[in-house]
């Protein structure tokens, strides 16, 4: 593993991918990239379901139990003031227009514009983060009852001696997600944008990057073995799931992809995350694909992704008020605009609210190792949550 600054650096390059995928769906390129570009918020979401959950995973390894309220406020300082400061860029120039829609307007401000109209209304982009903020609260609140009231107990196992409650739980969960998609795009084929959204629909991807981390966690040993004995069918798998999106023109209009189809992407994310954490060259590995300076610069576009998602849609809609007839001319200012004011946003803006947040809300983690309640060290690799910090 690669640590710079306490991160991973091939961690920022998957969610610089991700990102990167967004804006070629976002602004049309060549077919290709278009029609594969949506992908990268699911990738988010498998990214997102590990980093957050580690964070109180570590925390119970630590103390034995979870704070909910310590985890939502600093998940807090690092979402909204972003987010709100942005949503007023979004929402301003609206509110002259004789059809601006202040229900709509407030579902944005709550967190609820994915159940409200679909997909954002001030920016369409957003109903993911409506996903994830959701996806924080219930988390919280579901390892605080395992945790405290004993509900599902969270304990490590070297070897392996059966499934867990916990991770039987989070697997009924995922599959009661896909049961809800088949049901909800069965009976309301018209509601295609609620039906692509709506976090009950979608929660399934965050939900295995948390078994990801479980197994990361409380099972480090099973999982390095398990995972190095299956990985050359794995691997093949993750690169050949996601390839169904080439042929189809309309995702969200598409009944397989609005059901199975979101299923087959985080269990190729999941494995690809898992290669990735698993494999201690994978740096290496990919200075030697890509070359080093390729791979820093995905990694710095990763670093600043949350901040390049938020922006670029503003960006991309002032463009196009230039008419750009060269297509290539028209992707590559724009995003390069978005990536380089995402960057300023995240080293500045963000920044400030993080150092604010660390002073009167400090993590209870120790970055340097984690302890169980019983009082016993475990050794798991467990820097890479800092990204997600």
């Amino acid at each position: 593993m690669n640590y710079q600054n306490g991160r991973l650096r091939e961690l920022d390059f998957l969610r610089g991918l991700a990102i990167l995928l967004v804006l070629f769906r976002h602004r049309f390129l060549f077919t290709l990239t278009y029609r594969i570009g949506w992908i990268g918020v699911d990738l988010f979401f498998v990214l997102s379901g590990f980093l957050v959950s580690g964070l109180l995973f570590r925390e119970y390894l630590k103390f034995g139990e979870v704070k909910p309220v310590n985890f939502l406020i600093r998940r807090g300082f690092k979402i909204y003031p972003i987010y709100y400061l942005t949503l007023l860029i979004y929402l301003l120039p609206m509110l002259h227009r004789p059809d601006f829609n202040n229900h709509y307007a407030l579902g944005d401000f709550l967190f609820l514009q994915n159940y409200i109209g679909g997909w954002g209304y001030s920016y369409t982009a957003s109903w993911s983060l409506a996903v994830e903020e959701h996806f924080y609260f219930g988390l919280a609140l579901l390892l605080f009852l395992c945790t405290k009231k004993g509900l599902i107990q969270l304990k490590i196992d070297k070897d392996f001696k059966g499934v867990s409650p916990f991770e039987k739980f989070i697997f009924s969960l995922m599959l009661l997600c896909l049961a809800f998609r088949f049901v909800d795009n069965s009976l309301y084929p018209y509601r295609f944008r609620q039906n692509w959204a709506m976090t009950h629909l979608r929660l399934d991807s965050l939900l295995a990057g948390v078994l990801v981390g479980y197994l990361y966690y409380f099972r480090n040993a099973y999982f390095k073995r398990l995972f190095n004995k299956r990985k050359y069918i794995l691997l093949p798998l993750a690169i050949l799931l996601p390839l169904f999106t080439l042929f189809i023109h309309d995702a969200s209009q598409s009944f397989f992809t609005m059901t199975i189809g979101f299923s087959l992407l985080y269990f190729s994310f999941s494995i690809l995350l898992s290669y990735f954490l698993l494999n201690e060259n994978i740096s290496a590995r990919l200075d030697r694909i890509f070359s080093k300076m390729v791979v820093n610069t995905v990694a710095v576009i990763g670093f600043s992704s949350y901040s390049i998602y938020i922006i670029h849609t503003f960006v991309y809609n002032n463009f196009d008020r230039l008419d750009l007839k060269n297509p290539y001319l028209a992707f590559i200012l724009p995003s390069l605009i978005s990536i380089f004011v995402g960057y300023l946003m995240t080293r500045y803006l963000e920044s400030f609210f993080l150092q604010v947040r660390n002073k009167y809300f400090p993590s209870r983690i120790d970055p340097n190792k984690a302890k169980v309640a019983s009082g016993s060290l475990v050794a798991v690799p467990i820097e890479a949550v800092k990204l997600a910090d």
